[in-house]
C-alpha cells in the first residue's frame, strides 16, 4: 500500500514538474532522463550511467569545488555561471588557474546529451570525456587525473559521497566523469516563452512575431529548433585573429576545407551569453546580427549556407533581437537544483 502511494504521488510530481528532473523508481532512486516535447532523441541516454540522486549531487559539488582543480581554487564554475546559462559573464576569456587565460569564449552549459561533439572544434567526441579537457588543460584547472583522484581520496567528505554513488570508497577515474556527466548531462533547457508559445500556453508580441518570421526565413537553416543549432561547422565569415591563431575545426580533422569552421552555437539563452563568437570579439546582439550585415560575400569564404539574403533594415534587426529574448530560460536560470551546493563557497573570488 505504501508503495503504491509512493507512486502515485511520484506521477503527480512528474506532471507538477516537466521543467525538473523526476524520480523513474522511487524505490532505486533513479532519475528519468528529461526529454522536452519535439526535441529529438538524446545523443547520450544515460544507459550506462544511470542517474542517482546521490549521482547528480556529487557531481555537481564536484562541478563548484575548485579543490579539484591544480591551484586548489578553480572550479569547472569559475568559467560556467548558472546566472549566464553556464557561461562566463561578460569574459571574452575566462581566467585558469594561476590566472592564466584561456583561447576560447567560454560556451554555455545545457542540452549537452544532444551533442555528439563538443568545443567549439570538435576535439571531444563524447561528453563523459569532456571534463578532461579542462581539468588537464594548462590554461583552465592545471591538473592531472592522478592528482584529482589523490585529492579526493585523502578527503573524508567524498569518500562518503562516492561510496553512496558508486558503493566504493575506492574512487576511480570513471566514478568523476560519471558524476560530472550525471550533473552536466541533466542541465536541460527548454522552459523560455518561446516554449511556452509552441506549447500553446504563451502568444508571441507582434513584435516577436516578426522576428520569429525573420528568424524562420534568415537564421534557421544552422540555427535549426529546437536545440537552435545544427550542430555541425561553419565558416562565417570571420577573420583569424592574428593573436590567437585560432583555424577552428581544421585543428581537429587536418583538412583544409575545415579551415576557420566553428561549430553552430544554440541561440537558446543568448541574451545571457555574450560576449559573443568563438573568440568574444562581439558584445551586443546586433553587433553580432550586424557581422552578416557587412559580410562580403563576394571575396569571403564563408559557407555557401550564409551566401544571398537582402540587408535587414535597423527596424528588422530590432524585431530579430526581440525574439531571441524570447529564448531566455529563466526557470533554468533560477533553478536551485543546478545551484552551488557548498556552503560558503568563494569560487576564484579575488580574480572576479
Amino acid at each position: 500500500m505504501k508503495n503504491g502511494i509512493l507512486k502515485i504521488v511520484t506521477a503527480v510530481l512528474l506532471l507538477l514538474t516537466g521543467s525538473q528532473l523526476a524520480f523513474m523508481d522511487p524505490g532505486a532512486g533513479f532519475f528519468r532522463q528529461r526529454i522536452p516535447p519535439g526535441f529529438p532523441a538524446p545523443v547520450y541516454d544515460f544507459k550506462n550511467n544511470p542517474v542517482t540522486k546521490d549521482g547528480f549531487e556529487l557531481g555537481k559539488r564536484l562541478f563548484y569545488d575548485g579543490k579539484i582543480a591544480g591551484d586548489g581554487q578553480t572550479a569547472c564554475a569559475s568559467c560556467h555561471q548558472q546566472f549566464a546559462a553556464f557561461a562566463d559573464f561578460e569574459h571574452v576569456f575566462s581566467h585558469g588557474a594561476l590566472n592564466r587565460f584561456t583561447s576560447r569564449n567560454a560556451p554555455p552549459l545545457f542540452n549537452l546529451a544532444w551533442h555528439k561533439e563538443f568545443h567549439a572544434d570538435g576535439a571531444i567526441n563524447h561528453i563523459e570525456w569532456q571534463p578532461l579537457a579542462p581539468l588537464t588543460g594548462h590554461n583552465e584547472m592545471n591538473n592531472t587525473i592522478e592528482e584529482v583522484i589523490g585529492t579526493l581520496q585523502n578527503d573524508i567528505t567524498y569518500k562518503k559521497i562516492f561510496k553512496k554513488a558508486f558503493g566504493t570508497e575506492t574512487i576511480e577515474s570513471k566514478h568523476i566523469l560519471y558524476a560530472l556527466t550525471q550533473f552536466t548531462g541533466s542541465l536541460v533547457s527548454a522552459d523560455s516563452r518561446y516554449d511556452r508559445v509552441k506549447a500553446g500556453k504563451d502568444r508571441f508580441t507582434e513584435w516577436e512575431e516578426q522576428g520569429y518570421r525573420l528568424f524562420l526565413s534568415r537564421c534557421a537553416e544552422c540555427h535549426t529548433e529546437p536545440l537552435f543549432t545544427d550542430l555541425k561547422y561553419h565558416n562565417i565569415g570571420l577573420p583569424v585573429d592574428s593573436f590567437l591563431n585560432d583555424y577552428g575545426r581544421m585543428v581537429v580533422t587536418g583538412e583544409k576545407e575545415d579551415s576557420l569552421k566553428f561549430k553552430t552555437p544554440s541561440l537558446r539563452n543568448i541574451t545571457r551569453t555574450e560576449p559573443y563568437m568563438h573568440d568574444g570579439r562581439f558584445w551586443g546582439l546586433s553587433t553580432a546580427i550586424n557581422h552578416w550585415q557587412t559580410l562580403s560575400l563576394s571575396d569571403s569564404t564563408a559557407s555557401s549556407i550564409l551566401r544571398g539574403g537582402s540587408v535587414l533594415d535597423k527596424q528588422e534587426i530590432r524585431y530579430l533581437v526581440s525574439f531571441l529574448y524570447t529564448l531566455t530560460d529563466t526557470t533554468f536560470l533560477t533553478d536551485k537544483r543546478f545551484a552551488d551546493p557548498i556552503p560558503g563557497n568563494l569560487i576564484h573570488a579575488p580574480f572576479r
